[in-house]
């Protein structure tokens, strides 16, 4: 159970490190989004939304191997992926690629309800 809990606790932080690629500019963020990010002031605010989920990403791969950490990394984690799915809905008021991120989020927070689970059960809990 230690094995899946740390497993799904590192696949969680994975993909809440793939956005931090926004941090290098309007490019990386139209990759990752599918939209131009022409404004000065948005390019910032998505940068910088960028390093808030490389600090999500790096708690989550924390707690990975610091099972003391687990509970508030869990918590951070699921409050911001379940926030985008459900601020996303309904799917077709939103394009393709932010309906990757989506389904990314889903699969992270199942993922992540795993390594919660799994956590406890080794615990004993």
């Amino acid at each position: 159970m230690r094995l899946i809990a740390t497993a799904a606790f590192v696949l969680a932080g994975l993909v809440n490190l793939l956005p931090m690629a926004g941090v290098l500019g309007a490019e990386r963020l139209q990759a990752l989004y599918g939209m131009p990010f022409t404004d000065p002031d948005l390019l910032v605010l998505m940068r910088h939304r960028a390093v808030l989920f490389g600090i999500i990403g790096g708690l989550l791969l924390a707690a990975a191997f610091r099972a003391r950490l687990r509970a508030i990394a869990a918590t951070v984690g699921l409050a911001s992926m379940l926030s985008f799915v459900v601020l996303a809905l309904p799917l077709g008021a939103i394009g393709p690629e932010l309906q990757r991120v989506f389904w990314a989020d889903v699969f992270a927070s199942a993922v992540l309800v795993i390594g919660v689970w799994a956590s406890r059960q080794a615990r004993g809990a």
